[in-house]
């Protein structure tokens, strides 16, 4: 069985942390490091400004933005149909459809698609009735006549263009030939010498001298002196009349309006309506700029296979990138609680409760034995000593603290340093308006039949706190109203005196924390929770059990 090299995006959730973007990174790292180059790592929301510290920091770039993973054109296998020129001859255009077992080519200029020829379109001109015009009325290049009859060019240019003329048979004497040949025809004769001299006197354009007969010098050289081009073929005259109209540029019989194409970025679900509407076998590609990719069969469209993903860092069906539904998770790797991702069939899930996702990871690569550098132990004890708080959090397990000296071993890090510099970084929030602060950290959850939001912000600065607070508390409202939750919460988290105090908006907001937590709050705003500072572990059990009763 071949292997599957399609890609693969290591994801975290919506409003990724430092833990959501490191964790993809690292696990991205070691499958590349154990042979899978096609495990990429992905992020689905902004990067936060404590995480771009860290990317900085540690000479990383952010991973790749995926929005959506529902299937795209682009997740299809192409077929590399060469696309061609406007001026490919007909019989040429039919060749290469034969050669390639298709029924369309696209004309492409500058690689910009440009129009379609079908064999249908190759077929009804072949039905169609030509006039002895049509050669020149379609510009015919010579290289295409030429090619076209298997000719031989002895006198002319044949970069020449035929504008003029019309195409006859030197038939008859030449008092005859006389009376029907004009300037700059195109005449198909035989070997008589008399009717090719009468041809070139009369100013033909080009004579083409059929079924191999010799050209004598005299010949050649009038028709050189009178500007006339003279084709050999070893065809007869009957052939050559038939297979003159093959060379016919492409451009003439190709479609120009209306062209039914599709971009690499469509989704499938959005294009299967509209092919469902004609009986086209094939489909162009094109990228964004209309530059020609490739094509599809309705085959390929039907058969389209899904985006394959891993999840990092989560496993709430509310929080993960949009298009789930249709992707392939292969894995999932977390530190949460169970939550409502499901999966069409046997998944590898890894989920220990642990501090970080990076704990997670670091004890993977010592399983497969894979050398952490100090750039992927920096990147790692950076999302670790996020996720804890500088190791100060309640999640904070003994494996997160072996893990963080580790990696800080490898780094040759100061933690305490990094964790200061890591936290400053991420409070100072510069320019952010409030709702991309509420949104900064910020996780949905369900809880019965309640949707709730949490959002977090840590820092070792208390007037800092005080000041996100002055700009975030009369945004919450409408964080509920854009969100379409029941409640909001968000926790203003002071590292060093390891409390929170948790801002909050929702019609049972203030009776579940007051509950909960048995505390009152402030000016039915806020309340203080002192030694609370973790979301996963302290305010979201909190308040699903309090909604429970």
């Amino acid at each position: 069985m071949a292997k599957d090299e399609r890609t693969v995006y290591i994801i975290g959730h919506k409003n990724p942390d430092t833990d959501s973007i490191a964790s993809a990174i690292a696990y991205a790292n070691l499958k590349k490091e154990t042979g899978h180059p096609n495990y990429i790592a992905a992020r689905c929301g902004n990067v936060s400004s404590e995480t771009q510290y860290v990317l900085d920091r540690f000479s990383l770039k952010a991973p790749k933005f995926v929005g959506d993973v529902r299937t795209q054109v682009r997740d299809m296998d192409l077929r590399k149909i060469p696309s061609v020129s406007e001026e490919m001859s007909l019989r040429e255009a039919w060749k290469m459809m034969k050669d390639n077992k298709v029924v369309t080519l696209c004309i492409t200029e500058n690689k910009v698609l440009k129009g379609l020829i079908t064999t249908g379109d190759i077929m009804e001109s072949y039905m169609g009735e030509y006039n002895s015009n049509t050669i020149s009325e379609a510009h015919t290049s010579y290289v295409n006549i030429v090619d076209t009859v298997d000719g031989t060019l002895i006198v002319g240019n044949i970069s020449d263009i035929q504008t003029e003329g019309k195409v006859l048979i030197g038939a008859g004497t030449p008092d005859v030939m006389e009376e029907y040949i004009k300037e700059h025809d195109i005449v198909i004769l035989g070997d008589r010498y008399e009717s090719q001299l009468c041809a070139i006197e009369m100013g033909a354009e080009c004579l083409i001298i059929c079924a191999g007969a010799k050209v004598t010098k005299t010949i050649q050289a009038l028709a050189e002196e009178k500007n006339c081009k003279i084709i050999t073929t070893l065809h007869d005259t009957f052939t050559v009349a038939r297979l003159i109209y093959q060379s016919l540029p492409v451009r003439h019989f190709m479609k120009t309006e209306n062209l039914l194409t599709f971009k690499q970025d469509d989704y499938i679900e959005d294009v299967h309506p509209i092919m469902a509407t004609t009986r086209h076998r094939y489909f162009p590609i094109v990228d964004s700029s209309g530059n020609y990719k490739g094509m599809v069969s309705r085959r390929n469209f039907l058969a389209a296979g899904k985006k394959r993903v891993i999840l990092v860092d989560h496993n709430e069906k509310s929080q993960a990138v949009n298009g789930m539904d249709s992707a392939e998770i292969l894995e999932i790797i977390d530190h949460h609680r169970l939550g409502t991702v499901a999966t069409t069939k046997p998944v590898y899930f890894r989920n220990q409760p642990l501090g970080s996702t990076c704990t997670i990871i670091y004890l993977m690569y010592q399983e497969a034995r894979v050398e952490i550098t100090p750039q992927m132990a920096g990147l790692m004890l950076s999302a670790i000593i996020s996720d804890t708080l500088f190791f100060r959090s309640p999640t904070c397990t003994e494996m997160d603290k072996q893990a963080g000296k580790v990696l800080a071993t490898i780094a040759e890090i100061e933690p305490e340093e990094l964790a200061k510099s890591m936290f400053t970084a991420g409070s100072n929030l510069g320019n952010k308006t409030p709702d991309e602060i509420i949104h900064q950290d910020f996780k949905k959850f369900s809880a019965g039949k309640s949707n709730i939001g949490i959002g977090q912000i840590s820092s070792m600065d208390n007037n800092e706190l005080s000041h996100i607070k002055e700009m975030v508390l009369p945004e919450l409202e409408a964080a509920v109203n854009k969100d379409g939750l029941d409640m909001i919460f968000f926790m203003l988290t002071n590292i060093l005196k390891e409390s929170s105090e948790v801002l909050f908006f929702g019609q049972k907001a203030e009776i579940i924390l007051e509950t909960g937590f048995n505390v009152t709050s402030k000016n039915h705003q806020s309340v203080n929770l002192p030694g609370v500072v973790s979301r996963k572990k302290q305010m979201l059990p909190t308040i699903t059990n309090t909604l429970g009763q």
